[in-house]
């Protein structure tokens, strides 16, 4: 027996079955001599005889879960929830609970494959299922236990690269404001990554050798950068300029580092696409 919230629960196992429910009591000498009266129904096999919530189905859990449980995280979650009970309801709707089976999800799955969904949304999905299922056991007691025991995650690949077409170049440079358009040059002509461009320093540029000097990199290896004639052309442009309180070649208003938040959003005004 163990306590939550200042009442007592039990979790029994037998052949292979978990059973975990609430006793409704603070008291423990009433909570063993219920658990006791448990573990004699279930030897002698009366315990099953009684309903088991046959009648439950994925829309009344679905609608609970959205209703009492997704309000208390963050609206990032929420959202996450909300969009993944868009595609959830239309393939498990009426099922009855007991029938959602590690083989009905991996039927799931396939489905969603076949849609062109990523690895990480088909993920998202069925943490979202998973967890559903757990509350529904060891919380609203709507089932004494999962139909299925764990749902395995798809390896994910999701990264995508995206390649601008010159006129997208051309439009995206047309609208960046006067202070992004160097960082967006610079960047369509090195295919430096955000925080190495916004972490540059002048002690790592050499315009008379043309490259620049990345010192931390994804393999942890220093690496060098070639530059072409239109990346030293904004080099040469943003030393004219230099901060006097820092070493930074790309840097805000204020001479600080650039915030990586208000860069994005920027970024995404001007078309950009990240």
């Amino acid at each position: 027996m163990f306590k939550r919230s200042g009442v007592w629960w039990t979790c029994i196992r037998h052949n292979g079955r978990k059973i975990q429910k609430s006793l409704e009591t603070s008291d423990r000498k009433l909570a063993k001599a219920i658990e006791a009266k448990i573990r004699t129904e279930i030897i002698e096999g009366k315990y099953y005889e009684k309903p088991i919530y046959n009648e439950r189905t994925f829309l009344p859990l679905i609608a609970k879960f959205m209703k009492e449980y997704a309000p208390k995280k963050s609206v990032s979650m929420q959202r996450s929830y909300t969009a993944s009970s868009k595609h959830l309801i239309p393939f498990f709707g009426n099922i009855n609970l007991l029938l959602i089976t590690a083989k009905k999800i991996s039927k799931y799955k396939v489905l969603r494959y076949e849609e062109g969904v990523s690895p990480a949304t088909i993920n998202r999905e069925t943490a979202m299922l998973s967890r559903m299922f757990t509350i529904a056991v060891e919380e609203w007691e709507w089932l004494d236990h999962k139909p299925f025991l764990r749902i395995k995650k798809e390896k994910e690949n999701n990264v995508q690269e995206k390649y601008l077409t010159s006129d997208e170049e051309k439009r995206l440079i047309e609208n960046c404001p006067e202070w992004l358009k160097g960082l967006v040059v610079f960047s369509l002509n090195t295919g430096l990554r955000q925080n190495e461009q916004l972490s540059l320093t002048w002690e790592r540029v050499s315009l008379q050798r043309r490259d620049i000097l990345i010192l931390e990199t994804k393999s942890g290896r220093p690496r060098s950068i070639p530059l072409n004639k239109t990346a030293i052309g904004v080099l040469e442009r943003n030393a004219k300029t230099r901060s006097i309180k820092n070493d930074l070649v790309f840097f805000s208003n204020c001479g600080t580092k650039l915030n990586n938040c208000n860069l994005i959003r920027a970024f995404k005004r001007a078309g950009g696409i990240l």
